[in-house]
């Protein structure tokens, strides 16, 4: 999958009665805290996750780039954690993808057509029910189903899982591994990065 595009209205229309944001996110940090203390490699092994290497020596100058990014990737952790929950994936690495494939960009579109925060293409939108590829909520359901649905093709295996969301499940079947492509390889590298990095950080909230 690659970029995408534009959010359309809330589904649900109207006033929202929904718990304020800073109840959403206590819940979303004790959640994760619980959420599969393991997840396989893909070697096979349990994957546990690392504190993430920083490079601290820009910290000054990009702390408020860096908390507004945080701000616009946190905006979307309640629809996060209910496609974690609706379909067995950690949520952080939801956010892992959502960070690769769209950098948080709703209104993302790639130059193959790959739309949304998780970059769906039309044809993987339509099989996974999506009616909106713009709307987040619909973007975020939809390409978590399908993430799932490749876990369950390749037995819970993260990596190869990724290979076949970037590169294609056929691709994937065809060379029975993750397939020699640069851009994949680089892709699953990124995510999987992104995914210590979102899970140290939610343990370290939850524990705050």
């Amino acid at each position: 999958m690659t970029s995408s595009s534009e959010p359309s209205a809330s589904d649900t229309g109207g006033i929202s009665h929904s718990p304020p944001k800073k109840l959403w996110l206590l819940i979303f940090c004790i959640a994760t805290a619980c959420f599969f203390t393991e997840i396989p490699s893909a070697k096979g092994r349990p994957f546990s996750a690392a504190d993430p290497t920083v490079n601290h020596r820009d910290a000054g100058t990009n702390t408020a780039s860096i908390t507004i990014a945080r701000k616009t990737e946190n905006a979307y952790d309640k629809i996060i954690l209910e496609a974690a929950h609706r379909h067995d994936v950690h949520p952080a690495l939801i956010k892992a993808i959502i960070k690769a494939e769209s950098s948080y960009n709703p209104r993302a579109v790639s130059r193959r057509g790959a739309r949304g925060l998780m970059q769906l293409m039309p044809g993987t939108a339509r099989a996974m029910g999506v009616k909106n590829s713009f709307n987040p909520k619909h973007n975020i359901h939809g390409g978590t189903k399908y993430f799932r649905h490749l876990l369950d093709q390749f037995k819970g295996n993260i990596r190869l899982a990724l290979a076949a969301y970037n590169a294609g499940i056929e691709r994937v079947r065809h060379y029975g591994r993750v397939p020699p492509y640069k851009e994949t390889r680089s892709y699953i590298n990124k995510v999987m990065s992104y995914y210590r990095e979102y899970r140290s950080e939610m343990r370290m909230m939850a524990r705050s």
